[in-house]
């Protein structure tokens, strides 16, 4: 019987020839081949990147709370973004969606508290896919204008440009006011007489108008603070689904309230009023899935998103993150994204999909790049985090996923997950580093950092709507790590403690080597379980891997525990060592992280071991000289 070295090795090695196969050996067409370097993601709520106001007052205003804007992304920002090691930077929450604000003054309609989220409004209630936040504009009659800038200062600065599309609901007041002539916004030529209609772009309640959600456990718009809108209703007649997929003329108040759903052509009762794709499909690439769109009849809602998409890529825009992707039918995705792969065929497109089972359907019939991993290899490094977690757990994960590694984007933070340094999670950023270490180098697939999770942001705010533990996206409210690390517009660290500045080091040290390795392209092994078996010392709570590309050859151990160090000698397999191609001998090894450690790789009869001391938290990336 193969050991299970054996079986990943073999499985594995296929990763450093850059293309997928078919296990009959034949070349396989994928969405994204794999680059010569990583790629890694810098989310940043755009609104609340360059605030400096540091009042934080629950439910405050703009005035109160301050907001930032395009403009605080200056050339000095970007350059500190792009020298942390970033590629892309996705920038959330710019399509102009529904907030309380007034800026009737610019010709914009006011929006009803009793229908948004926060008093700045969630970035997933869109109100006009084709402007822009006004918000983040110095002058809002100039947003779209100002936005183009921002996209060309982050090209100077050498990174691209990834902004949100929300398929599978807009806001409830959708107006799409800057649509441009010639098109129609959503829900424009409904017939709100019927439930459904496969043209209609929303699903109707026949006879109910909406009704306001019954509020309790002492919420209220606002806080309860004073508006004139916020009284309890909003004219909706008929009503229509909400964004959740909730069919009751009056949503709960846990409800997506603020959003309605879209109609890809699906009837209530399931059935399609589309062509589906054949299986074939899955393994075809996006000219052959443009092809059999072309000339088939299709819902107006995919037109509908496909010309926003294009608009947006006409501006210079990258790429795209899809919310929740699965609550869309997977044939929209391969009309959507092999139109944008026309347009640009290095387009850079990652979604939100949860459900494993869906993963391969939707990056090969669905043709995405990168979906979320966050049931599994996330969720799994938050339990080793919290200190239950085994490390046993990842060769496991990685086991089921070898077939599309490298489409599965990996992070530790996004906007919708707790900060690491919050109680709810960890309590210390410092717990996330090695957890960051192998996330960021397990896998040729991109990684994902939330702004503020470098200095350690804990997400501590009572901002309103938003509550503890999650930096909230529906307030104005300021990030008082990252405020320290903006340093008033220096974006130098000037005002960052010491701790907040070695985490930042670290995070700069690893996600500069990660986008340079070229072995971080190629093949990867476990040795994990090979040394818990055959090493004294060594435990689940200790992870180790090793990853190449010819003669770029990586040993990677990392220890997640906070208050215990680790003295072991690592040993590398036979089938390793003759897979590197190493004979007897002593081997230096070089640490990438730090360099701070020097190492000896000792090769005797066919097997290999590296004499460790680990440090709490302390991760090593030991690189063989070619």
């Amino acid at each position: 019987m193969k050991s299970i070295l054996s079986v990943i090795l073999s499985s594995l090695l296929l990763a450093s020839c850059g293309q997928e196969r078919h296990a009959d050996g034949g070349p396989k067409d994928i969405t994204a081949m794999k680059k010569p370097h990583k790629a890694v993601v810098y989310q940043v709520f755009t609104r609340l990147f360059g605030n400096t106001q540091t009042t934080n007052k629950p439910w405050g205003t703009l005035e109160e709370n301050g907001v930032g804007k395009f403009a605080d992304f200056t050339p000095e920002a970007l350059r500190a973004i792009r020298d942390l090691g970033v590629t892309h930077i996705w920038y959330t929450g710019v399509p102009h969606h529904a907030l309380v604000t007034d800026y009737s003054d610019y010709g914009i309609s006011p929006d009803d508290p009793d229908v948004i989220k926060g008093r700045a409004g969630s970035p997933y209630a869109v109100k006009d896919y084709y402007n822009v936040n006004p918000d983040l504009a110095t002058d809002p009659a100039n947003r779209l204008e100002e936005f183009r800038a921002l996209v060309r200062r982050t090209h100077k600065a050498g990174m691209q440009v990834i902004i949100d599309i929300v398929p599978n609901h807009v806001a409830r007041n959708y107006e799409g006011a800057t649509t441009p002539e010639g098109s129609q916004p959503f829900g424009a030529d409904d017939d709100t007489s019927v439930a459904y209609r496969p043209d209609n772009d929303f699903y109707y309640i026949p006879g109910e108008a909406f009704r306001v959600p019954e509020w309790r456990d002492g919420y209220q718009p606002l806080g309860g603070q004073p508006h004139p809108l916020a009284d309890g209703r909003y004219e909706e007649d008929p009503a229509r689904w909400t964004g959740n997929g909730s069919r009751l003329a009056q949503p709960d108040m846990n409800d997506w309230y603020e959003t309605i759903k879209v109609n890809y052509g699906v009837s209530p009762d399931g059935a399609y009023a589309f062509d589906t794709l054949p299986g074939e499909y899955a393994e075809r690439d996006v000219a052959a899935h443009q092809a059999f769109w072309e000339g088939r009849e299709v819902p107006p809602s995919w037109q509908k998103f496909r010309d926003i998409a294009l608009f947006w890529i006409g501006l210079g825009v990258d790429g795209f993150r899809y919310d929740m992707a699965e609550m869309v039918p997977v044939e929209f995705w391969s009309y959507l994204n092999s139109g944008i792969k026309a347009a640009n065929p290095e387009a850079f497109l990652m979604a939100e999909v949860y459900n494993p089972g869906l993963y391969r359907e939707y990056i090969h019939k669905g043709k995405m790049d990168y979906l979320y991993d966050k049931v599994e290899l996330y969720d799994s490094l938050k339990h080793i985090m919290k200190g239950y977690g085994w490390t046993d757990h990842i060769p496991v994960v990685l086991r089921g996923q070898t077939d599309i590694e490298h489409h599965l984007l990996h992070f530790l933070e996004n906007h919708d997950e707790q900060r690491i340094a919050s109680p709810e999670f960890a309590g210390d950023a410092r717990l996330g580093m090695p957890a960051m270490v192998v996330s960021a180098t397990l896998t040729t697939s991109p990684t994902m950092v939330y702004f503020g999770q470098e200095v350690g942001e804990p997400g501590a705010e009572d901002a309103g709507f938003g509550k503890p533990s999650r930096t909230s996206i529906f307030d104005y409210i300021g990030v008082p790590h990252h405020q320290r690390w903006m340093n008033g517009g220096a974006f130098d660290g000037g005002a960052s403690t010491d701790s907040e500045k070695a985490l930042r080091d670290f995070y700069s040290r690893l996600l500069n080597f990660t986008v340079g390795s070229r072995a971080l392209m190629g093949a990867y092994a476990d040795i994990h379980y090979y040394n818990k078996e055959h090493t004294p010392g060594y435990d689940h709570r200790v992870y180790s891997f090793v990853r190449w590309e010819g003669s770029d050859r990586l040993v990677i151990v990392s220890n997640f525990e906070k208050d215990r160090s680790y003295a072991f000698d690592l040993r590398l397999p036979g089938e390793l060592i003759r897979e590197w191609g190493l004979s007897d001998g002593t081997y230096p090894l070089q640490e990438m992280l730090y360099g701070n450690k020097s190492s000896q790789l000792k090769v005797a009869g066919a097997a290999g071991t590296v004499a460790l001391e680990l440090d709490p938290l302390e991760s090593l990336i030991l690189r063989l000289p070619e």
